[in-house]
């Protein structure tokens, strides 16, 4: 069912040039505009708590009105989280002449980030900064590019005077990293601004380089798995830090949390995880690429899942994962703690059901007086089925930028604002412009970065994307 099609691997190899050289000066007037929005954005602080996200709302919706928008197609929708802090998203429609009967396409990206603490990083999280032939700061790949990239190709559309066959439609989130309610508010309160046939997602997907930065696939996101966090708590009366008894909570505590860290959900395969596996096989190679075709024959084979658990961008494709992300416990240092709590964030693979999950925690975690409570309901989303035309269109581009790639259908462990438009009957596809290696993906951690040539490579890539998809 996901397997690509011969017609759409045989448009991108003959539609493909050779790449850009990556010694060009990238000197164009969209290019520098890029760049300059770039390191704007980047300096903006858009993590949770530090109320900057209207700001980069209000700023982006300046750049689209400057650039020939109508002010009623630039719409900033405010939303208050429950902290009582003050987000935004914001919806950009490019008006078609509707010749192509169809309805408009949508276009994601998110305005928020993960925080990043200055002391933690080599350089500065929020200043852009341009070394060894990456962009490093907060955000570079985890999503200002895909917001830069979708603005600057919206901008240089209207410039040229281009008019789509249909109405292209951005909507840009501001808590995606959160708690996705904006996504939410837009699908289903809003849904007049954002209403369309299907969506391109620059926040998933994107290219798959080698160790040596070679161009391997394309990985089209046309699934993920289900965002589940819960709080792990035990409970006891405490007393004097001089009085110490058996049944310390904190202790209690890490005996789960390596029970938890040393348990392994059963290993799934899916439409999407097969195709994958089996098409990244013979492309990757050596001890991997054994690894992932045996995996796609045999999901149970304790060999393959062994080399492929040694791999963090691959193992979320075998299975349901939980990872203890943070602590809290005791009240005072002279004191026993009377409890402790753990968060525990699970990425669930599509079609295991959370309190299967939850129960399976409660087994492995081996303490009866453990609770375990859900921090918010999840929503799993459904799988995209894959369409002709945006195959071909998305595989021409990448080529176009990189050479000659396979399409390869991916499922991402991640979350991203698709979910929620799956489920609201809008089928989402990943497609990020940018290549890169997989030891190169440090969004959420320390010192986040995008080679400087995918950045620019990227803003061509949406342009030939829209103009292609937006002509038919």
């Amino acid at each position: 069912m996901f397997r690509i099609t011969a017609t759409a691997v045989g448009l991108l190899i003959a539609g493909s040039v050779p790449a850009q050289d990556s010694s060009e000066s990238y000197s164009k007037d969209y290019q520098r505009e890029a760049l300059e929005m770039f390191r704007h954005v980047i300096s903006l602080r858009t993590a949770e708590g530090h109320g900057k996200v209207p700001e980069m709302a209000e700023y982006l919706a300046a750049l689209f009105i400057d650039g020939g928008f109508d002010a009623e197609d630039v719409t900033t929708v405010p939303y208050t989280e429950a902290t009582g802090e003050e987000v935004a998203s914001l919806v950009v429609r490019y008006r078609g002449n509707g010749l192509s009967g169809e309805k408009p396409i949508l276009l994601l990206a998110h305005m928020d980030v993960v925080d990043a603490i200055r002391s933690d990083w080599v350089r500065d999280p929020y200043t852009l900064i341009e070394e060894d032939g990456y962009f490093f700061g907060r955000g570079t790949s985890d999503n200002k590019e895909g917001v830069v990239a979708l603005t600057s190709t919206f901008l240089r559309l209207q410039r040229e005077g281009f008019t789509p066959t249909r109405d292209l439609i951005i909507a840009f989130t501001g808590d995606e990293e959160t708690t996705m309610e904006t996504i939410r508010q837009l699908v289903n309160d809003y849904r007049h601004l954002v209403d369309a046939e299907f969506v391109l997602n620059s926040d998933a997907g994107g290219g798959y380089q080698d160790h040596e930065h070679e161009s391997v696939a394309y990985l089209m996101q046309a699934a993920e798995k289900t965002y589940v966090t819960y709080e792990l708590t035990v409970r006891n009366p405490g007393g004097h830090s001089s009085l110490p008894r058996a049944d310390n909570a904190i202790y209690e505590l890490a005996a789960v949390l390596k029970n938890i860290e040393a348990y392994r959900f059963p290993s799934r395969v899916n439409e999407v995880t097969g195709e994958y596996f089996r098409e990244m096989s013979t492309l990757v190679g050596g001890e991997l690429g054994e690894a992932m075709g045996e995996y796609a024959e045999n999901p149970g084979a304790p060999d393959a899942q062994a080399v492929l658990e040694t791999h963090p961008a691959e193992v979320g494709n075998t299975r349901t994962t939980c990872v203890a992300t943070m602590l809290q416990a005791g009240h005072a240092e002279n004191a026993l703690p009377q409890s402790a709590t753990a968060t525990v964030n699970c990425r669930v693979f599509p079609g295991v059901p959370e309190p299967e999950v939850r129960e399976q925690l409660m087994r492995v975690a081996g303490s009866p007086e453990l609770e375990i409570a859900l921090v918010y309901e999840p929503n799993e989303g459904p799988v995209s089925l894959l369409r002709e035309d945006v195959n071909s269109t998305v595989a021409e581009a990448a080529a176009t930028q990189y050479g000659p790639v396979p399409l390869v259908p991916h499922m991402s462990a991640g979350a991203t604002d698709s979910q929620y438009t799956r489920i609201a009957g809008m089928p989402s596809y990943g497609v990020s412009g940018i290549f890169m290696r997989p030891e190169d993906m440090f969004a959420h951690g320390l010192n986040e970065r995008i080679p400087v040539k995918s950045f620019y490579n990227a803003l061509d890539y949406w342009y030939q994307v829209l103009t292609e998809l937006g002509s038919e």
